[in-house]
């Protein structure tokens, strides 16, 4: 018998709507869906994938328990019974015994609303210590400025109108790999007569489309964004009225940029002067234009300060909320938005003041985790591996994870000592990652073929649904593992089931979860300009160019520039010794991060972990193209290894090497993990981002050396 279902494909944050074809319980097709407005029939390979990876050989389909050493490898099957009895047990034991403080949630690679209900769990159960893997250096950041600067987040993958725009700033990211189908959207507005300016140090596949490219040196994004700031307000090229109404500090942040003229960050950034005023123009002059911030930005030291001055750029060339600009996301009229939910209740009123002010990082960072944060509020993840180990300010003892920070987080040696350590450890995962090896229990995760779900599309103004395919096995998804786990800590939730869940979300819209699944989707009207009748989020009610809020908190309330601290320029003796600035993380679109490297579909595609170098420091190294290389950083005693790849597009001074890369067919419990995880060699230690602790990530100094069998 065959039937076919759509749903929402969860291979990575796109939310794509896909046409699922099931043959007696198993799938056998996956097609995109013409009729979805996300992506019209598009689909990329690691969506297709899912009919491999859901019954693959390798797939977790029961819950385990470790028999050996913690990280052997021995394996148990047990009943859920037994593997959630386990969990809520030794979790009462660690708060009875040294508090709910010492008891961390680890997230990462977004699980959907399954995160929300998570974190809702751990914060009834008493506990601040919530940990994104790469919440310091992803997304966060961006808000971090967004928010200040507008009390909206709108410069990322939300926000970009780019069908409707005269001119689309793109700067520090590769839609065509990371987020596909925004690329799209940015093909659509080009074949419209858009321009495309792109900042990256790469010549990506989506800067080779561009009608002028940047090529920054990594970490100095900052400089660059000011010198552009310099020339509009200089030559008055930026929105006067909009200026004028709406915007709060004008006057100082124009003092501000005068320490930036263009041939000041050409010396800095490597961009020459000409290429500097010409983007200035060109984006000031488009009406209306369009500005998306991504990684580059991100992973280093400056990186809040530095978005900022995107922020400002944004703003007083007048394209806020406007169509063609960037648009702040409303959602179908009545619906609550889980987000807003999570953001309320999760981080804040669950938790009296005292509790989240020993959430660790709060006194550090009090904007990224204090009770007053402005964004996840997540501990500080490396502040967590440190009470881990030293039990300082207070021990953490166990640790419930759904992601694999030992691929993913920095100084990742370090957080498997920390891993170690603990009392208890459960991960809950699809596959027997490098993190999942350590745990004590492993829960078998549904994916999104195995679950209903509510889906929110944020920049396409979306309510969707995910809803069940198949059922693998033993696999469940996480949600219900939480409301199992509730019941046996007698923690109250507020919902026990997923349609409860999804209908408290809807109750203000008159439908119900399973008419929404018969529907699909439900699509916000647009509407622009919303400041006009609301304001802005912010202390003033205005767009701040100076942070009142920043200020408050002792910050530099106008964005500026340092050198990166790990630089040829910094740190010149070290350079003598570590010539190439290195920069890591540029997708692939075969993969989300780490998953999917055992599944033979994505692995053709990109079978080996790359490096890229330009010809000339090839030549210089004597390596040749398909050679492997080790990399080594000046800070850890360790080298890791990757294939070389030659191009043009990058500067010889530079090399780009993939991260999140780990061995699925290597059968030790590491699985290769060391071998060729950048991660492992980027330390976690400061100086940090005074606002999200971010180290230096990108753009730190690195060697190279020839492998030589």
């Amino acid at each position: 018998m065959s039937e076919t279902k759509k749903t929402t494909c969860r291979g990575c944050h796109e939310n794509c709507g896909v046409i699922v074809t099931i043959e007696n319980g198993k799938v056998k097709k996956i097609e995109g869906d013409p009729n979805h407005p996300k992506n019209e029939g598009f689909v990329c390979p690691k969506g297709i994938s899912y009919k491999d990876q859901i019954d693959h050989t390798q797939r977790i389909k029961y819950p385990m328990k470790r028999v050996g050493e913690r990280g052997e490898g021995e394996w148990e099957r047990i009943t859920w019974n037994e593997a959630l009895d386990t969990i809520a047990n030794e979790l009462q034991k660690v708060k009875e015994k040294y508090g709910a403080e010492s008891i961390a949630f680890g997230h990462g690679d977004y699980r959907g609303t399954a995160k929300t209900v998570w974190q809702y769990f751990f914060t009834a159960l008493g506990t601040p210590n919530s940990f994104h893997t790469d919440g310091h250096y992803c997304y966060q950041p961006v808000q971090m400025s967004d928010i200040a600067t507008y009390g909206s987040f709108i410069t990322s993958e939300t926000g970009p109108d780019y069908e409707n725009s005269d001119c689309i700033f793109l700067w520090g990211g590769n839609p065509v790999m990371s987020h596909p189908t925004r690329a799209k959207d940015i093909m659509k507005g080009i074949k419209k007569g858009a321009q495309l300016l792109v900042v990256d140090p790469r010549l990506t596949e989506i800067a080779s489309k561009a009608d002028l490219w940047l090529q920054v040196r990594p970490s100095t994004d900052g400089a660059l964004a000011l010198a552009i700031l310099n020339v509009i307000i200089n030559d008055e090229l930026y929105d006067k009225e909009f200026v004028e109404d709406w915007c709060y500090g004008f006057d100082k942040l124009k003092e501000r940029v005068q320490k930036f003229p263009p041939k000041k960050a050409s010396e800095i950034t490597w961009v020459p002067k000409e290429k500097i005023i010409k983007a200035a123009r060109m984006y000031s002059k488009a009406d209306p234009a369009s500005l998306h911030i991504r990684q580059g930005l991100q992973l280093n030291v400056n990186n809040v300060q530095s978005i900022r001055a995107l922020s400002c750029l944004l703003a007083i060339t007048g394209n806020f909320d406007i169509k063609g600009g960037n648009i702040v996301t409303s959602f179908p009229e009545g619906y609550k938005g889980i987000r807003n939910f999570r953001n309320k209740y999760t981080k804040g009123q669950l938790l009296p003041r005292e509790v989240q002010e020993k959430r660790l990082g709060a006194k550090e960072f009090p904007l990224f985790s204090g009770p007053d944060g402005i964004t996840n509020r997540d501990c500080f993840p490396r502040y967590a591996v440190d009470a881990m180990i030293t039990e300082e300010p207070y021990p953490i003892k166990a640790c419930v994870a759904v992601n694999d920070p030992i691929t993913g987080f920095e100084d990742s040696k370090r957080l498997k000592e920390g891993l170690l350590n603990l009392d208890f450890f459960a991960v809950s995962e699809f596959y027997l990652t490098p993190t999942a090896e350590l745990a004590d229990i492993v829960l078998p995760a549904a994916t999104w073929l195995e679950k209903d779900e509510l889906v929110e599309n944020f920049y396409h103004n979306m309510v969707g649904r995910r809803q069940k395919c198949v059922q693998i096995e033993e696999c469940k998804d996480e949600t219900e593992m939480i409301y199992e786990l509730a019941d046996r800590m007698d923690i109250d939730l507020p919902w026990n089931s997923v349609d409860e869940f999804s209908n408290y979300f809807l109750e203000d819209m008159d439908i119900d979860f399973e008419e929404l699944k018969e529907m699909g989707i439900i699509k916000g009207d647009m509407e622009y300009k919303k400041y006009e009748k609301e304001g802005f989020n912010t202390p003033t009610g205005k767009v701040e160019l100076y942070s009142t809020l920043y200020e408050d908190y002792g910050y530099d309330p106008l964005p500026d520039f340092e050198e990166p601290p790990k630089s040829p320029f910094s740190e010149p003796e070290v350079a003598k010794d570590y010539p190439y600035i290195m920069i890591s993380g540029g997708r692939h679109i075969a993969y989300y991060h780490g998953q999917g490297r055992q599944v033979d579909l994505l692995r053709e595609l990109c079978p080996d972990p790359l490096m890229e170098i330009n010809p000339k420091t090839a030549e210089e190294n004597n390596i040749d193209e398909g050679d492997w290389v080790f990399v080594k950083t000046p800070d850890m005693e360790d080298h890791v290894e990757f294939k070389a790849h030659l191009t043009k597009g990058i500067d010889p001074r530079v090399i780009h090497v993939q991260s999140h890369w780990w061995f699925p067919e290597e059968e030790d419990p590491e699985h290769g993990c060391w071998k060729s995880n950048i991660n492992a060699i980027i330390p976690s230690d400061p100086p940090y981002s005074e606002f999200t602790g971010s180290p230096q990530i990108r753009g730190c100094l690195c060697d190279i050396e020839k492998k030589v069998e």
